[in-house]
């Protein structure tokens, strides 16, 4: 019971601390933007029939002084790496209303020096009082109400500064009156002088922003409409994806510790499944926490943008570290209390926890398929979807955890205690120092560059020496203490094919590669499509091993090397390592939320074609299509 209640007060906490940040940057935001915007939506009239053409009007109002990026904003070349966040105007939720394009607001030229230089510059902006329009149709078949929530996204700034960009949700309703009712009168005729009703034309069979999702993994396209029954499919394929994740390289080398964890009470059923609970409900607090996140904080918006913050990446090496220090024996040097609650040794239902948790952050790094594309479609959504998603990946994550907790018998044969239990933790524990010295280096190595140099990638011969250190130790303990040959024979054939891969792996890794790579800036790209020419972008990052694991496995092969190095091929690396303002604005741009990305522009493409998981042929095909219209 002891054991409960702290694990109660510990959520308690940890879900207190959460909701006081979120709401403290909510607070913040408000009072900053709510002085100087004012967003507002109009129909041009309250009551409409079944197939009745209506125009919304969204408006902007601006305090003296302030204006919006546009929606396609254009950076003066003397502002360099500027990032505007675009105004974007969505329709979420709609109900008996179908919309056409978005017929944006005038252009006001202004004067303006957004990055200090002393130098204005002609900048086109939103100002005064901006307003945008949605053409509508009402749906045939439509009765009672007709609604919509109209979700506008835009950055607030004056002449010197700009605040955080911010999201405000509209709604407007619409009464449906019986066919041949005289239609009412336009509410505000002034306000809709500049509407051209010829955007009627272009309202499609949908709504602009709807619940369709859709993915493309390793060429196979997904798409269906995630409502109603759809959500429950995407709600599965959420729990595959959560699941999936067990598997990637960033979290499969910590699930030995916790099937020693677990051993330790596999003679009792009830302590280990109450154990394996507690650490899923970490598991499933942490993604419950990035869904909250993404719902609320308009500049969180991907999974993986945890570790494009050198602090984050660092913090969580340190963390491991740490971890591996207790299992390697050190915790007689007088660490902080918190590291003892995460030493696996211990079994205690807090250390459960926070190893959930601890489980679920590196596993940021690496989205899987359905999972990355579960995630993206649900920042777009309304609250309570998004956070079902989340759950779903967290509880699908969770899932070999709760098994191994049901059937405690599975875990009944791995050593608790003596020698070969003493191995196994240290040298789990140097493969452990392995992950923070990879963690360490991928957070210092934005420090020491720009994002347009090559990375710097030492770290990776530090990891080397450690998985060899780890895998030397196995063998030279396992004569001690191993008496069957066969399973000495195995270890030793496993430490060697260990320290012969990690000395690959580092080779690899601090090989630049067979393809001529250029770092991303804006300038390159435009001039490249301005020339004519096929357009490769690789968005990438050091802490990113989905991303290291299609590049060596898919580009630098022979072939696929040889297709990005060809004449009329720009090959351009967006590495979002750090804070990469550019590269995001470019992801952003793509309508993609996170890594791994790549895509492919040229003549015989209009729109890129971008894949999150991809096969050689896929690339060469991609390569050999987006030249077809020269």
């Amino acid at each position: 019971m002891n054991s409960a209640r702290s694990v109660t007060r510990f959520l308690w906490v940890f879900l207190g601390a959460l909701a006081g940040v979120i709401g403290f940057a909510q607070v913040a935001a408000a009072q900053q933007e709510d002085e100087v915007v004012k967003i507002s939506a109009l129909p041009d009239r309250s009551e409409v029939r079944p197939g009745d053409q209506v125009a919304i009007a969204v408006v902007l109002e601006f305090s003296k002084g302030w204006h919006a990026h546009t929606n396609d904003p254009k950076i003066p070349a003397s502002w360099g790496d500027f990032f505007a966040v675009p105004t974007t105007i969505e329709t979420v939720d709609a109900s008996g209303l179908k919309f056409a394009p978005v017929q944006w607001p005038k252009i006001e030229i202004l004067k303006l020096d957004l990055v200090a230089s002393g130098n204005p510059e002609d900048y086109g902006v939103y100002a005064d009082k901006a307003v945008a329009y949605l053409p509508a149709s009402v749906d045939a078949t439509a009765t009672g109400e007709a609604k919509v929530n109209i979700q506008v996204r835009y950055q607030a700034c004056n002449d010197k500064t700009c605040l955080l960009a911010k999201t405000v949700t509209v709604p407007v309703t619409l009464k449906i009156v019986p066919a041949g009712t005289p239609s009412s009168a336009v509410a505000d005729p002034g306000l809709f002088k500049d509407f051209d009703t010829r955007a009627f034309a272009q309202v499609g069979a949908a709504p602009v922003a709807s619940t369709a999702f859709s993915t493309n993994v390793f060429g196979h396209k997904i798409e269906f409409d995630a409502s109603g029954a759809g959500l429950v499919l995407l709600l599965a394929l959420s729990v595959v994806g959560g699941f999936v994740l067990n598997l990637t390289p960033c979290v499969l080398p910590v699930i030995p510790l916790k099937v020693m964890g677990l051993s330790h009470s596999a003679g009792n059923p009830r302590r280990a499944l109450f154990l394996g609970i507690v650490m899923s409900i970490g598991v499933i607090a942490f993604w419950l926490s990035i869904g909250v996140a993404i719902s609320t904080l308009s500049w969180f918006k991907a999974v993986n943008q945890l570790f494009q913050q050198p602090w984050f990446t660092i913090g969580v090496g340190v963390f491991i570290a740490l971890m591996a220090t207790g299992m390697l024996g050190l915790f007689d040097i007088n660490l902080p209390g918190f590291v003892y609650l995460v030493d696996p040794k211990t079994d205690s239902p807090a250390g459960s926890f926070l190893f959930g948790i601890m489980t679920a952050v590196l596993s940021t790094p690496c989205t899987a398929p359905f999972m990355g594309a579960a995630a993206a479609w649900s920042t777009k959504q309304p609250i309570l979807v998004a956070l079902a998603t989340f759950g779903a990946i967290g509880f699908g994550m969770s899932i070999p955890y709760l098994v191994l907790a049901l059937f405690p018998k599975l875990v009944s044969r791995v050593p608790k205690s003596g020698p070969g239990s003493s191995l196994v933790k240290q040298v789990m524990g140097l493969f452990m120092l392995a992950i923070a010295v990879f963690f360490l280096g991928s957070g210092l190595d934005p420090l020491l560059r720009l994002p347009v140099d090559p990375p710097m990638r030492w770290h990776w011969w530090v990891v080397a020496g450690l998985v060899i250190l780890a895998s030397g130790w196995m063998i030279v303990q396992s004569f001690k203490i191993v008496k069957t040959k066969p399973l000495l024979a195995v270890l030793v054939v496993t430490g060697l094919g260990l320290s012969a891969g990690g000395v690959a792996f580092a080779a690899e890794q601090t090989d630049r590669g067979p393809i001529n790579w250029l770092g991303y800036t804006t300038e390159r790209f435009d001039k490249a499509r301005a020339e004519g020419k096929v357009v490769v972008l690789d968005f990438t990052a050091e802490w990113c091993l989905n991303c290291k694991a299609l590049e060596g496995t898919v580009l630098n092969r022979k072939d696929v090397a040889a297709a990005l190095n060809a004449d009329g091929v720009v090959a351009l690396r967006v590495d979002l390592t750090g804070e990469n303002k550019v590269g995001q604005a470019k992801l952003q741009e793509l309508n993609w939320a996170g890594i791994p990305l790549l895509a492919v522009f040229g003549p015989g493409t209009p729109e890129p074609v971008k894949f999150d998981s991809y096969t050689p042929q896929l690339v060469t095909e991609a390569l050999a299509k987006a030249k077809g219209g020269r």
